[in-house]
């Protein structure tokens, strides 16, 4: 086999390879916040990994080089979407690393396209357009229920705390009455032994 023939099956592997982990790839929810410098070096492993690639791809030519470019870039945007998901750890930033990924593989995707002709390619890159579009629109679906969720968390916590904050000042109220059947030292005992108790000055 001659080594253009080589290099255009290799090429046209890293499409399918590139477009297929673009596809399946999503950023998953992380179970606590990446470090400052874990970030760091997660953006100047992207950043090393893409010059990797770009050189891998000077061997290509035609449109196998795009798609190995296509996949290149987008292997590279989507690992950084993915540290900063990670950093910053919201939902935000979450759906921003799925329209990444979503946005990579369209990329490739229609680059793949151009092998094709007439209606075909038109197909082709429609199908495309309307598989991003259908990423982008379950990303912003998931983020808002993220929010709502935290939203809700938010309140429901701050429900409890006032839940308390009342249920402490009834008691404190039902114990000062009780001091009332009491006179000179032994009820300001009481009393006092009630502020303490339920944290009143």
């Amino acid at each position: 086999m001659s080594s253009l023939m080589t290099a255009l099956m290799v090429a046209a592997g890293l499409g399918i390879a590139g477009f297929a982990s673009a596809q399946t790839a999503s950023p998953m929810p992380p179970t606590m916040p990446m470090s400052k410098d874990a970030h760091t070096t997660a953006m100047k492993h992207a950043d090393t990994q893409f010059k990797v690639d770009m050189d891998a791809c000077a061997a290509f030519g035609g449109n196998a080089k795009d798609i190995c470019v296509a996949d290149a870039k987008g292997h590279a945007k989507t690992a950084k979407a993915d540290a900063d998901a990670a950093y910053a750890n919201t939902p935000k930033a979450r759906q921003s690393a799925r329209v990444a990924h979503a946005q990579a593989a369209y990329d490739v995707s229609v680059e793949r396209c151009d092998d094709l002709a007439g209606n075909r390619k038109d197909v082709c890159v429609k199908e495309a357009k309307a598989e991003l579009v259908k990423r982008k629109a379950n990303a912003n679906v998931d983020r808002v229920a993220a929010d709502s969720n935290r939203e809700a968390a938010t309140k429901q916590a701050d429900a409890r705390k006032e839940a308390t904050a009342d249920k402490r000042d009834a008691e404190f109220t039902v114990a000062i009455e009780k001091c009332d059947a009491l006179a000179g030292p032994a009820k300001d005992a009481c009393i006092s032994t009630a502020k303490v108790q339920y944290g009143k000055s």
